[in-house]
């Protein structure tokens, strides 16, 4: 691996932080003594921003390059995480903190899945993405570890995430900005929102920028739901134990995405697209189980079939039409808005059942996913 790989790597890492939205949820509600459905806000305010800034950032990123918008997201991500170094004291102060945690993660994601091709071997693209995420998967661990640590051997707050994140991020913010990178250059027009979303006119496109929508909104219903789903049904400390219910899914993705960097040197991602969905598939149907160990395999196993569905569609998608990478990047990362609106979702039907009921809302689509891994690529028209 070189320096180069290796820098965009820890940019990787510090995507994952905003997967901490995930945590924050069960945390938050039981701070600031909230329902199912005002606790699953935190995850619309932590992922919305990706609705609103992607296609804007992979217009601007085809102009400037993605080592600039790299850089921006890594700096947005910084102001929203100095917030509560200086106190947070109310759920509103703290949806502010979401939010621009929220904007860089969106930043990041646009720059990061295409900059990894211009550092990768060819053919090599789709294996880089999966160890990528693997790193990501680290990132999105440390919210749920890190809390759970603090709280069970220091006796500190969940907070303390807060000036190590803070750390992570300048340290790599100066490490991308003493790397040169060289970007792959395209002879087409510059992008503009015309280009981007008439690229969705394309059936392939518009249906994998669609599984990215779901795929994304169901990670976070499942990363959000597990700790209240452990505390609720199974009576475990949600600070503690129920924070490593959480952990014990995201080491799953992290184990998955570990194992798919390497499956992918000798597998087809088509192939392994499909047998990722059915593993998750299998996962979520155990999480329904009235026995605690049976639901914990479950949330083990969904955690490894869930891990390298993004990174796959991602890589196909951009592989099917590499000469339109940064526009793809900004559309596919706009559908990572689907961690606002799916998990409200499920809060909703779980205040209006129970905890356990509301897993029906990743099941679902998860359901459609599978049917997404048999689609076959579309030749664009343009």
């Amino acid at each position: 691996m070189n320096r180069k790989t290796f820098t965009i790597l820890l940019a990787f890492l510090c995507m994952g932080f905003g997967d901490a939205v995930g945590p924050f949820v069960g945390l938050a509600k039981e701070q600031f003594e909230l329902s199912n459905f005002e606790a699953q806000l935190i995850a619309f305010m932590g992922f919305i921003m990706f609705g609103f800034l992607s296609v804007p950032m992979g217009i601007f990123q085809d102009r400037r390059g993605k080592k600039v918008v790299l850089m921006l997201g890594l700096a947005v991500a910084l102001a929203g995480l100095t917030i509560p170094l200086f106190g947070l004291g109310s759920y509103a102060l703290f949806l502010l903190t979401i939010l621009l945690l929220g904007a860089g993660a969106a930043i990041l994601q646009v720059a990061g899945n295409p900059i990894m091709r211009d550092v990768s071997e060819p053919g090599m693209y789709s294996r880089n993405l999966s160890f990528g995420q693997f790193i990501k998967a680290i990132g999105s661990l440390s919210g749920s570890i890190i809390p759970f640590a603090a709280a069970k051997w220091m006796g500190a707050d969940w907070q303390v995430l807060f000036p190590i994140y803070v750390s992570a991020l300048l340290l790599t913010l100066v490490a991308v900005g003493f790397t040169k990178v060289e970007e792959e250059k395209s002879d087409k027009k510059p992008a503009t929102l015309n280009s981007c979303f008439s690229l969705l006119k394309n059936r392939f496109v518009l249906l994998m920028v669609l599984g990215i929508f779901i795929y994304v909104g169901i990670e976070i219903c499942l990363s959000s739901g597990v700790p209240i789903l452990l505390s609720t049904h199974f009576g475990i400390d949600l600070k503690t134990w129920g924070l490593l219910g959480n952990a014990f899914f995201f080491i799953a993705i992290l184990i998955g995405r570990l194992l798919g960097s390497i499956i992918l040197s000798w597998t087809k991602p088509a192939a392994f697209f499909r047998v990722s969905c059915l593993i998750a598939l299998m996962g979520i149907l155990l999480i329904f189980s009235n026995n605690q160990i049976t639901t914990l395999v479950g949330i083990f196993t969904t955690g490894l079939g869930f891990a390298n569905i993004f990174p796959l569609i991602f890589s196909i998608t951009v592989d099917a039409m590499p000469e339109r990478a940064n526009e793809i990047s900004g559309l596919m990362v706009t559908a990572i808005a689907g961690g606002a609106f799916i998990p409200p979702v499920m809060g909703l039907v779980a205040d209006m059942s129970s905890v356990r009921t509301g897993f029906l809302v990743p099941l679902l689509g998860l359901g459609f996913i599978i049917v997404l891994s048999f689609l076959k690529p579309q030749p664009s028209r343009q």
